[in-house]
C-alpha cells in the first residue's frame, strides 16, 4: 500500500515527531542535545519556521512548528538530518543512518488543540517515567513557558502570548493548565493524527483544510473536494506542499 502523502500548509502549526532508527538512541550526552538545539535554531531561521514547543527525548524528538512557506518544514528537517547526523557520526566515530526514514507530522487546529499540543509535547518525559514533574527534565520548552526562562529556540504562538499581558501572568496561566492531565480522548486524537498524517482539531478546521488542499485530512477517508481559489485559512493566506 502506498504511503500517505504528507500535507504541509504554510501558516498552520504542525506537530511532528522523528524517531531514531529502530528506536535506538539519538542523544548520548548533554553536548548532543546542545548540538541539536544549535542546528534546530539555525535551520528554523534559515527556512523561516517558528518553533513553538519541543521535547528532545533520548531516542526521538517532538516539535511544534509553524512554517511560513510551503517548503519550510521539509527543508528544516532535511537540514537537521544532515547537520546533526554529521555531528554524531564525527563525534562517535560511526557511520550510517541515525533517524527513521521519514518524520511524522500532523496539522494542528490552533483554536482547539494548540496549547493541548504544547502540553502533550512537554509532558513526554513524565509519561515516559523519566521524571515526576515536567520542570525536572532539561530538554523541553516547559521552562520557557511555565517558568519564564529565556529560550532562544522559542517563537511563541499568539495564543500562548494571549494567556497574559506579562511574562509572569502568562507563565502562571500556563502552569495552571498542567494541574489537569490530558484526557484519553485528547491523547488518542493527537497520537492518531500524528501516526496517520492527518489533522487534529474541530470538524470545521478539518473542513477548511480539506477545501484548501483538495483531499481528506481525516483518518480512513478518501476522495477529493473542490479547491477554493486562493484559499484562506484562519485569516491568513496559505501555501501547500504534498510530500511523499
Amino acid at each position: 500500500m502506498p504511503r500517505r502523502a504528507r500535507i504541509t500548509v504554510a501558516g498552520v502549526p504542525h506537530h511532528l515527531v522523528q524517531r531514531g532508527h529502530n528506536r535506538q538512541a539519538t542523544f548520548f550526552a548533554d553536548e548532543d542535545y546542545l548540538a541539536y538545539r544549535h542546528s534546530l535554531k539555525e535551520g528554523a531561521q534559515r527556512y523561516r519556521c517558528a518553533i513553538h514547543a519541543y521535547a528532545l527525548m533520548t531516542n526521538h524528538v517532538h516539535l511544534l512548528v509553524t512554517p511560513s512557506n510551503e517548503d519550510g518544514l521539509s527543508a528544516l528537517m532535511r537540514y537537521l538530518g544532515s547537520r546533526y547526523v554529521q555531528y554524531i557520526n564525527f563525534v562517535y566515530r560511526r557511520s550510517g543512518t541515525l533517524w527513521e526514514g521519514r518524520f511524522k507530522s500532523s496539522l494542528v487546529d490552533q483554536e482547539q488543540y494548540l496549547l493541548t499540543c504544547y502540553r502533550y509535547i512537554e509532558l513526554n518525559p513524565v509519561r515516559a517515567n523519566m521524571v515526576a514533574q515536567p520542570q525536572e527534565y532539561r530538554w523541553t520548552s516547559y521552562a520557557s513557558h511555565a517558568l519564564g526562562k529565556h529560550d532562544d529556540l522559542i517563537d511563541d504562538h499568539t495564543l500562548y502570548l494571549a494567556l497574559g499581558n506579562t511574562e509572569e501572568t502568562r507563565s502562571a496561566a500556563y502552569r495552571e493548565l498542567f494541574r489537569y492531565q490530558l484526557d484519553d480522548v485528547q491523547l488518542t486524537d493527537i497520537r492518531d493524527s500524528l501516526n496517520k498524517g492527518t489533522a487534529v482539531g474541530a470538524e470545521r478546521f478539518k473542513d477548511q483544510i480539506e477545501e484548501t488542499v483538495a483531499r481528506s485530512v481525516r483518518p480512513g477517508q478518501a476522495g477529493r473536494k473542490k479547491v477554493r481559489a486562493a484559499g484562506v485559512l484562519c485569516g491568513e493566506q496559505v501555501g501547500l506542499r504534498f510530500e511523499e
